[in-house]
């Protein structure tokens, strides 16, 4: 948390932390960040979320839903009109009424849901009913790897990006970047708007090639290279780094000094605003990670993921929170990790899953339990869009999981028309969660496929059943359960 902030920083973060701490004397509240890397399933996590507390979803391991202590959960107005309001009815509406999966998060949002419980202790019932205001904020995880860059000069970050672009993993895609990048000397060249747009188009194209699924890698600041949103075109993300020579200092009026210029003007307009405003007040925390997805990219994108996750749990001020400390700085004191798409694999592979997701974070989460923080793994589908079987394959019983492909998806030669359902053996994770980080590690026989939102049950009554899951009301118990006794 030094490293990234300034004196004038930590002074602002502390009266916008004493504003909260206020508000919350008679209104308890409670910041719940939502993030993770693309398509992790983040806007399906909160839609699911929200549906299943508003409808009293079936949340077994969820203690307050599970004991009917929640009499009721309302969305309330948005609680800041300066950030976009979550838009869960009209995704929601994509899930349920059109069964497609709802777009992507881009950009921050938030939505505030009020919850009435009654508490599990007899005394305090006494006082009547408990009230939590529950602010959901939502952000690319992407935003996160930006956060180091505040305690990076321009010389560290392009040394650090070259490096990176040279790894065997990114050869390919760097190819292009690399020749328009040259050997260094383009530092020396005048300041030239068109050769700095070049070099900034040639950088972001290498960044996405990088994120492709065939690559899948995790480690790609700046994240608004990516999701630009209304900063599109602006200088402060028409920049890129350079082959620069250590201890190479920017000349006046030279392309070095502009991208150095444009590297702070990023820092200052867009990392700081998000820090100071959003992640510096979060309470609580879930990261969801597409496990699978670097699975299927083979072991470099599965060491890279473990790169990116312990930089995002780096930048947490994690630590338990106690009335003294959260009067002047937010401490982040629970944060879960999810392997999402858990409903991709037969029950039987979800704890490898979790061992798998685990091993990721291993160095990240001893860093978050020494300061006092608690941490915890969970494999899961916050919206289940299969369900489980067997088929006979000769004397051989296999699990398998059924559901309707997405448009489009293929396996073995066949293309599925997003309407005919079909029975999948995905294949069985590694037991040993070593060697999915070699080098020469491939999903082999893995077979994942993208399938379409499940059409809601109805009970015999006629009633319709909330989305369904796998291990959302898990989640939920570590992230709220102590909030709502």
């Amino acid at each position: 948390m030094a490293k990234i902030t300034s004196f004038s920083d930590n002074a602002l973060i502390a009266i916008d932390n004493l504003l909260d701490t206020a508000s919350s004397l008679f209104n308890p509240q409670l910041r719940f960040g939502v993030t993770g890397l693309a398509r992790a399933g983040k806007t399906v996590f909160i839609t699911a979320l929200i549906h299943n507390l508003i409808h009293g979803g079936r949340l077994p391991l969820f203690s307050a839903m599970a004991q009917g202590r929640i009499a009721r959960a309302d969305l309330a107005p948005q609680p800041d009109d300066g950030v976009p309001r979550f838009q869960y009815e009209n995704h929601l509406e994509a899930l349920i009424e059109e069964r497609t999966w709802p777009q992507s998060t881009s950009a921050i949002s938030e939505l505030r849901i009020n919850i009435e419980y009654e508490s599990a202790s007899a005394w305090s019932r006494r006082f009547g009913a408990g009230r939590l205001t529950l602010d959901i904020v939502d952000y690319p995880g992407e935003w996160l790897l930006d956060l180091p860059l505040l305690g990076k000069s321009y010389a560290e970050w392009s040394q650090e990006t070259m490096q990176l672009s040279r790894l065997p993993a990114r050869r390919d895609a760097a190819k292009s970047w690399l020749k328009a990048v040259g050997n260094g000397a383009e530092g020396d060249l005048p300041a030239d708007e068109t050769k700095a747009r070049e070099l900034a188009v040639a950088f972001t194209e290498y960044l996405r090639a990088c994120r492709a699924d065939k690559t899948a890698l995790s480690t790609l600041p700046p994240g608004r290279f990516l999701m630009p949103g209304d900063l599109e075109g602006s200088p402060a993300l028409t920049f890129a780094p350079l082959d620069l020579v250590e201890g190479t200092r920017a000349a006046p009026d030279t392309l070095h000094a502009m991208m150095e210029r444009r590297y702070e003007a990023y820092k200052t307009i867009v990392v700081k605003p998000f820090f100071r405003q959003h992640f510096a007040r979060i309470d609580r925390q879930i990261v969801l990670v597409d496990v699978l997805q670097a699975l299927n990219a083979g072991g470099p994108a599965v060491a890279d993921l473990e790169t990116a996750l312990s930089d995002i749990l780096g930048c947490f001020n994690h630590g338990k929170r106690n009335w003294l400390t959260s009067l002047f700085s937010t401490r982040t004191d629970k944060i879960l990790f999810a392997a999402t798409k858990a409903d991709h694999l037969h029950h039987e592979n979800h704890d490898r899953l979790e061992a798998i997701l685990a091993r990721l974070v291993e160095r990240a989460t001893k860093r978050a339990q020494f300061s006092g923080a608690e941490t915890d793994i969970v494999a899961m589908a916050a919206v289940r869009a299969t369900r489980e079987g067997e088929v006979s394959e000769g004397k051989e019983i296999l699990p398998v999981i059924l559901g309707h492909p997405l448009a489009g998806e293929t396996m073995d030669g066949n293309a599925y028309d997003g309407k005919t359902q079909t029975a999948i053996f995905p294949g069985d994770l590694p037991g040993n969660p070593d060697a999915v980080f070699k080098e020469s590690h491939k999903s082999g026989d893995l077979r994942f496929l993208r399938f379409t939102p499940p059409k809601l049950e109805k009970t015999a009554e006629g009633v319709t059943l909330s989305l369904p899951h796998i291990r959302l009301d898990k989640a939920l118990e570590f992230l709220l359960g102590d909030q709502l006794q």
